[in-house]
């Protein structure tokens, strides 16, 4: 992938987070701990996170993750609570920060590969990333690649500031009028196939 073909980072998170959000930014999973917020992560997959080393950094938890991709098998898992849920776009300015790292697959795969950003956007398969499904019935070898990949991450050390949020998408009236009750400056996209709607 090149940048140019990046129009914006993506964090999913309840829409109940968003004035936190908006007063101290996204926080990695350590620094959020410690504050009363609603949480749509899988336990599981938190544990694995949890022991993950960041070869030449530091530990997944101590990261600010975003997706390149929010359509992802995250997404799908969470879309019955899609009306309160929001996906906040990121500028990619935040891949030029210091100890910005880009895995071409979720982090928490065993075959993940870990590159500094920016220049680790040419590990990440565009194709397979921005791909509308991920299954292949015929191979499970593959549907369980394809779903890693899906998945790509850029870890942002500790937070991303407030101001490099650009827009919000929801996924219909009812989450516009929950997100707009808590802030009306952002602008607000409409988009239900992101929430697979």
């Amino acid at each position: 992938m090149q940048r140019d073909e990046l129009p914006e980072l993506q964090f999913i998170t309840p829409i109940a987070n968003v004035g936190s959000i908006l007063e101290r930014g996204i926080l990695s999973h350590n620094r959020m701990r410690e504050l009363r917020h609603q949480s749509i992560a899988m336990p599981e997959i938190q544990e694995i996170r949890a022991d993950k080393q960041v070869p030449g950094g530091r530990r997944l938890h101590d990261y600010a993750n975003l997706y390149i991709c929010a359509r992802n098998p995250m997404m799908y898992k969470r879309r019955n609570a899609h009306a309160s849920l929001c996906v906040l776009a990121i500028s990619t300015d935040v891949l030029d920060l210091p100890g910005v790292v880009v895995t071409d697959q979720n982090a928490a795969s065993k075959y993940v590969r870990f590159s500094a950003a920016p220049d680790g956007l040419a590990y990440v398969d565009r194709e397979r990333t921005f791909a509308r499904d991920w299954r292949h019935p015929d191979d499970q070898i593959e549907a369980w690649r394809h779903k890693a990949r899906k998945c790509a991450e850029v870890l942002v050390p500790d937070r991303v500031a407030p101001d490099h949020i650009e827009a919000v998408y929801v996924s219909g009236a009812v989450g516009r009028q929950l997100f707009q009750a808590i802030d009306d400056t952002i602008e607000i996209r409409v988009d239900a196939d992101l929430f697979f709607q």
